[in-house]
């Protein structure tokens, strides 16, 4: 996670970002294309993994605000900041997540690759629900219910097959993995 500076009030008064970053419309049922397709099987490889672990989460935090939403290291995956308070430092921290919708609602899955723990956003929700997705402002809740977990898990699967992946890499430590609804403030 990235701390942020103070926000600049002149340059977009409803978030901390240099610039808004426009939050698209995810429909997790529509058909990727090809390259797509292609971009999500490099994703599921050694190297794939390593670089959104070591590479694009570092980098994203700084080029997507800097591109408006247009150019992150998740290329043709559905990705936004997530700016969320800090559950014990109170300070805004700001992380690329991937996202998709579910009708007017944002779902975001906690998998931090597969590893062991949870990604430190994913504590920050929980203690501060209130929270910004490219710039748009939400209330978090994790979804508790099986069945509508076991519905945002096939949500979840078609937008990025490879939380397949992680659930198995997950589930071998031990860990459930969070899954978020993000509803309009």
């Amino acid at each position: 996670m990235v701390k942020l500076d103070e926000p600049d009030e002149e340059a977009h008064p409803s978030s901390r970002y240099a610039r808004p970053v426009p939050l698209k419309h995810v429909d997790p049922a529509s058909t990727p294309g090809l390259a797509r397709r292609g971009y999500v099987a490099f994703l599921r490889t050694r190297l794939g993994r390593w670089t959104g672990i070591n590479i694009a989460a570092r980098v994203d935090p700084w080029l997507l605000p800097r591109t408006n939403g247009r150019v992150g290291l998740g290329l043709m995956l559905p990705n936004a900041l997530l700016e969320a308070t800090g559950a014990k430092s109170g300070v805004t921290r700001a992380c690329p997540v991937l996202y998709f919708h579910d009708g007017s609602d944002v779902i975001l899955v906690a998998s931090s690759f597969g590893r062991e723990k949870d990604p430190a956003w994913s504590h920050n929700l929980m203690a501060h629900p209130q929270c910004r997705l490219g710039g748009d402002a939400f209330t978090a809740a994790v979804i508790e219910d099986a069945e509508a977990r076991d519905r945002a898990w096939a949500l979840a699967d078609r937008v990025y097959p490879g939380y397949a992946d992680y659930r198995m890499r997950a589930g071998k430590v031990g860990r459930t993995i969070p899954l978020f609804r993000l509803a309009p403030a």
